[in-house]
């Protein structure tokens, strides 16, 4: 969040370096190869602070989505606390799918047999 207040503040900042270099131009306090030369310069940086700004929206989002998703978990979990036994609605609240793999065999001639629990809110728990 810090980083992309820090960016958000630059590309402000940009904004007004690009206007403050216009009316120097045309007031033609700098040439106009200085003023083409660092308006190129500041808008690619904004380019790349929109990117980047872009790139920091999404993973903040995706943070805060997996930490509602553990806090949903939770409470869930709080239900269920103290279990003597495993019932049809603790399954139910507490998992997704359950994922069950065709069987093989091992080099000993075995059968192996994988099995996936994928649980509410959070997922695959390895």
């Amino acid at each position: 969040a810090q980083e992309k207040r820090r960016a958000e503040k630059r590309l402000n900042e940009l904004d007004n370096l690009l206007a403050k270099i216009y009316e120097d131009r045309l007031n033609e306090k700098i040439t106009e190869r200085n003023f083409s030369m660092l308006s190129q310069k500041y808008q690619q940086e904004q380019g790349e602070l929109e990117k980047k700004i872009e790139a920091l929206t999404a993973q903040l989002a995706s943070t805060k989505e997996q930490e509602d998703g553990i806090n949903k978990w939770v409470e869930l979990i709080k239900q269920f606390s103290s279990p003597t036994e495993l019932t049809a609605d603790m399954l139910n609240t507490l998992i997704e799918k359950i994922l069950v793999h065709e069987a093989t065999k091992d080099e000993d001639g075995n059968r192996v047999q994988e099995i996936e629990i994928v649980y509410r809110f959070v997922g695959k728990i390895d």
